[in-house]
């Protein structure tokens, strides 16, 4: 294989592996979520490194449940899971497993260790377990439970299997060293007992594996050869490679890592997302306002935006800082010459032309992509009564203004000039409900007319030929990640009061009302926009994906 530019290091591994023999079967990697949330964009980086590796040596990729925690787990959260890998083009296939499904040979597992001396059951209490531990600077001292003869060990493990003690009496502990300046390699939990129903397996059984035990061994029973994850499992290696290397496995898998992508912006914390959710203090998991896969999907963002977003962030070795302004850019760009454009007007303003005297609209040709005559025109109807946007027009202009004011023009987009002659308001308010305009049939858009010259161009829709809709307009959540970790503040107190903003009254033009939930648009100004779930037949409900305005920087750290 040929090194390039888009070679990292973990495929240099991989190919120095299978150069030296170390495998005689297919590379295999696999992604191994937790059952107990939906996913989110950081997880769609993880998805891809394995993924891609997989796909470049035309080896496995394997999705695998860790199911090991009957307390937080569902089959909600599985069936989620699927679909959005699914979705975002990572599909698993029929290579689809779960954790728990191994139970047994889990199980076999631990019996080993404890046959070959190295496992022991202990009844230090989860406090005592913590401060037998030790510090990062002081090592950590024997448990009085860890010269147990054998036989008692099993005796006692076979029972806690059976059911004979309370949650969280005993657990069972790896026989490591309690003076290595590795915390994790200091007599680890290997099992625990748990009196809950499985998702998967019921009330079979009551003691669970730990993450760090189970994970090795299910990448062993799957033939995964390279077992790629964030880079704060490097410290969790050790006792990879120590489970596999007593177990005795040949041609064990290896845990290699990748360095954490970190996304401003956002909040990917399964912590805090749960919380969010489940105090409704967001509208589910697929909020449009969270990162979750789901919630990027309602929002309207594509699956070819993400993974162009993960593969430019590309292979990072410690950690590296994105702005989630980078996949709003990307999306930006994939849509601008690909989306029909609409004239959509969100704060609706009366505009009368009196001197319209048409009795039908007249239909006029406007181009669906000003970057793509590829994509044709449609015809739009112009009648005697418009609607444009609140903030086209100022009755007392400042300096620089380019809109509509009085006794000034404008050009309304693919139609004609528009004089304001009068200014209506109500009575009560002194607000400004209508205009009242004159138009100049000889400046019709593409003829040509070249007599004078307007400072602006607005665009307008039709009051007898336009749907009216709902429009949501998203800011960010929380207004800073940091306000998030403050413990004096509630969540009502951290969300951003504009993160979501409900226009109900929003105008726009008719073709909108043949609107699938996989296209999207571009309202003329506004943005880039696609149906929301909640639409009906009878209102429609449009979520803003990103404004046209770019902030992103081009820099990641």
């Amino acid at each position: 294989m040929n090194y390039d530019e888009t070679y990292n290091s973990l495929e240099k591994i991989v190919d120095e592996d299978l150069r030296n023999g170390a495998y005689h079967r297919n590379v295999c990697t696999r992604f191994p979520p937790e059952p107990n949330g939906y996913l989110h964009i950081g997880s769609a980086y993880a998805i891809n490194m394995n993924y891609v590796i997989a796909k470049r040596f035309n080896g496995e990729f394997n999705l695998r449940f860790d199911d090991t925690n009957p307390l937080k787990e569902d089959i909600e959260y599985v069936d989620a899971i699927i679909e959005d890998m699914n979705w975002l083009g990572y599909s698993p296939g029929n290579r689809i497993f779960y954790g728990s499904d191994y139970s047994n040979e889990l199980f076999n597992a631990a019996i080993h260790l404890i046959k070959k001396g190295k496992a022991y059951v202990c009844e230090l209490s989860p406090e005592e377990v913590t401060q037998y531990r030790g510090t990062l600077t002081e090592p950590g001292k024997n448990s009085p439970y860890r010269n147990r003869p054998i036989e008692e060990n099993l005796d006692l493990f076979l029972k806690m299997k059976k059911g004979e003690f309370p949650t969280g009496s005993k657990v069972l502990r790896a026989k490591i060293d309690m003076g290595s300046p590795n915390m994790n390699l200091r007599d680890p939990i290997l099992y625990r007992i748990i009196h809950a129903s499985h998702y998967r397996t019921g009330n079979d059984w009551c003691i669970y594996p730990m993450y760090d035990f189970a994970h090795p061994i299910q990448d062993a029973i799957e033939d995964v050869t390279h077992s790629l994850c964030s880079i704060e499992f490097k410290d969790h290696r050790p006792l990879y490679e120590w489970v596999l290397n007593e177990l005795g496995i040949k041609e064990p898998p290896k845990q290699r890592e990748f360095g954490r992508v970190n996304i401003t912006g956002v909040v990917t914390s399964k912590r805090y997302l749960r919380e969010l959710v489940a105090g409704n203090f967001v509208d589910g998991w697929d909020d449009p306002r969270l990162p979750t896969l789901r919630g990027l999907r309602r929002r309207g963002f594509t699956p070819e935006s993400i993974q162009t977003f993960v593969n430019e962030i590309g292979f990072v070795r410690h950690q590296s800082i994105v702005d989630f302004a980078m996949l709003e850019s990307i999306l930006r760009s994939q849509l601008k010459t690909k989306v029909n454009s609409v004239m959509a007007v969100l704060n609706p303003l009366k505009v009368t032309i009196t001197n319209y005297d048409e009795t039908e609209a007249e239909l006029l040709s406007i181009e669906n992509n000003g970057e793509n005559p590829d994509l044709g025109r449609r015809e739009v109807p112009f009648s005697k009564v418009l609607y444009i946007e609140n903030d086209d027009f100022m009755e007392v202009p400042v300096k620089g203004y380019k809109r509509l004011s009085p006794n000034e023009e404008v050009r309304l987009k693919g139609a004609y000039f528009i004089k304001c002659n009068e200014v209506i308001k109500d009575e009560n308010t002194g607000e400004v409900i209508e205009l009242l305009c004159t138009y100049d049939p000889i400046t019709k858009s593409g003829t040509g007319f070249k007599g004078r010259k307007v400072k602006g161009t607005i665009h307008w829709v039709s009051a007898d030929h336009c749907t009216t809709a709902e429009v949501n307009m998203f800011d960010k959540l929380f207004e800073n990640e940091e306000i998030v970790k403050d413990p004096e503040k509630t969540w009502n107190e951290k969300i951003n009061p504009m993160s979501k903003v409900v226009l109900k009254n929003c105008k726009i033009e008719s073709s909108i009302i043949s609107a699938t939930m996989e296209e999207r648009y571009q309202f003329f100004r506004h943005g880039y926009f696609c149906l929301d779930k909640d639409s009906t037949d009878k209102k429609l409900v449009f979520n803003r994906i990103v404004s046209l305005k770019d902030s992103w920087k081009g820099k990641q750290g």
